[in-house]
């Protein structure tokens, strides 16, 4: 389980799980834009995002609420959100 990384850190690490979830191609972790809107931008869907959230628990060690859901729309704000729960700050 991981307790803390740097916020790039975490970011290229979120965005390496979408990318392998969501099979998608010609992106790197490194070049994908933390501030994408995963719904607009990039059109995932609820399954996706389920089958997502639970590589991110079992690679972070969290429980993410489904009630929370909606307002992980980037890279950026999963990022955060992953961070305070390591961090302990639900």
């Amino acid at each position: 389980m991981v307790t803390t990384l740097d916020k790039t850190s975490l970011v290229i690490n979120i965005a390496q799980i979408l990318i392998s979830e969501l099979k998608l191609q010609d992106i790197t972790a490194e070049k994908f834009d933390p501030d994408l809107d995963l719904v607009d931008d990039v059109g995932i869907d609820s399954m996706d995002f389920a089958t997502i959230v639970l590589v991110l628990q079992d690679e972070y060690g969290v429980s993410i609420d489904e009630d929370d859901f909606p307002q992980l729309r980037t890279v950026g704000l999963i990022a955060k959100y992953v961070q305070q729960k390591l961090d302990g700050k639900n």
